[in-house]
């Protein structure tokens, strides 16, 4: 029986499923909406809600328990002074997750997990910021 076990395994080791989660959770703070599959969105949704609560809380040591689970300033930065602004008066479901077919190849059920009152222009603004930084290198013909 598999009674009192919480969570899905993926096929993975437990530090590569904490790595895969803790990545997924960057990339939804970042862009505030990911496609992935139905599953993953799932077991990512009480994470995250999770740490818009402690971004909610503000403290230092919120902020270190932040950083300990998603290992990246810059998006722990966004979630406490973004993101938790934002849902300051929402006790909690911030985020909803919509079916989205089947994945081509091996039918897996897709899902898009984002934040209930997103910022549209956020999806890709770091990817677009980050190449428009990069400098630009002249190729010799």
């Amino acid at each position: 029986m598999h009674h009192g076990f919480r969570g899905r395994r993926f096929g993975r080791t437990s530090s590569h499923r904490q790595a895969m989660l803790a990545n997924l959770a960057q990339s939804l703070i970042t862009h505030e909406q990911v496609m992935t599959t139905l599953p993953k969105a799932k077991d990512l949704r009480p994470i995250v809600e999770k740490l818009v609560t402690l971004g909610k809380r503000g403290d230092l040591h919120a902020r270190r328990q932040a950083i300990a689970q998603i290992k990246d300033e810059s998006v722990v930065k966004k979630l406490f002074d973004v993101i938790a602004k934002r849902y300051a008066s929402r006790n909690g479901g911030y985020l909803r997750i919509m079916k989205a077919g089947f994945r081509y190849g091996d039918a897996a059920p897709m899902a898009v997990i984002e934040f209930v009152d997103r910022d549209v222009d956020a999806k890709g603004a770091a990817d677009k910021a980050r190449v428009a930084a990069e400098p630009k290198t002249e190729e010799a013909a």
